[in-house]
Order: C-alpha cells, then structure tokens, then sequence
C-alpha cells in the first residue's frame, strides 16, 4: 500500500442500468427471480458500490501485485431504478486500520438515493492469496 491511502479520500462512478442487470437477470435458472419486478437489483447494485470502493483504491496500491477483496456490506437498498437509469455511486474512504478499508458508500439514480450504507474491503497480496486458493480447491471435496 502507498502512503497516499488515507481516509478522506473519495470516488464517483456512474452506471447505466441495463436490461441485464435487473432483477429477472439476477438468477435466469430461478422462475421466482424471473416472475420479479423489473428494476435494479440489490446484487447488482452491491457490486457497482464496490467498484466504486475498488476504484478509489487501485491507484493507491502496488497494482496489481496488490488487490482489495470486499470482506463486509452493509447496506440499505432504498429506492426501485428502471433501465435506462444512471446511478451514481459514491465511495468516501472513512477509515484506514492496517489492511482493513472501511468505505461509506452511496448510490443516487438522478431521482432518488438508491442505497446508502458501509463497505469494507481488505488489501490482499494476490500471490499470496492465489497460493492459499490453489490450497483450498486441492482440499475440494470430490461429489
């Protein structure tokens, strides 16, 4: 990590909603996923706050020798947004603990705050982290 991971920091990312990112798509194997309304939904938009979290780290890291992994999410989901729709997330970086980021985050759809909330991500080595992957599927159990 660089020096220049601090708190304070902050990031913007916008998102335009598609089609593919609406509730039905979440899980197409699931006939109760698929008979929802179609609007954004949560998994997504989990996954556009830590890309926000994930951004505003990355130029603060040894790239890509070093990489965040989201670790915690807390979050409300506050607000429906249709495709077509452009969120804004937005990441400020509250607390810096070792390795352990601690983010406050939020997301707008130009009507509504969508989502307010925290995340935390965790600085990971990647060689190191590979390592003990390649030790886990070693140890998978055979069905």
């Amino acid at each position: 990590m660089k020096a220049t991971l601090v708190a304070g920091l902050t990031h913007e990312l916008n998102f335009v909603v598609s089609e593919a990112k609406l509730v039905p798509a979440l899980y197409p194997e699931s006939p109760d996923f698929l008979a929802m309304p179609p609007v954004f939904a949560t998994g997504f938009l989990v996954g556009v706050l830590e890309w926000a979290c994930l951004l505003l780290s990355k130029p603060h890291l040894d790239w890509p020798a070093e990489q965040t992994v989201g670790t915690r999410i807390d979050v409300t989901h506050e607000a429906a947004t249709p495709a077509g729709f452009v969120v804004t997330a937005r990441a400020h970086l509250a607390e810096v603990a070792g390795r352990r980021l601690v983010f406050r985050v939020e997301a707008h759809d130009g009507v509504d705050i969508i989502a307010r909330g925290t995340h935390e991500r965790t600085v990971i080595v990647r060689e190191r982290f590979d390592a003990k992957l390649a030790t886990k599927l070693g140890a998978r159990p055979r069905t």
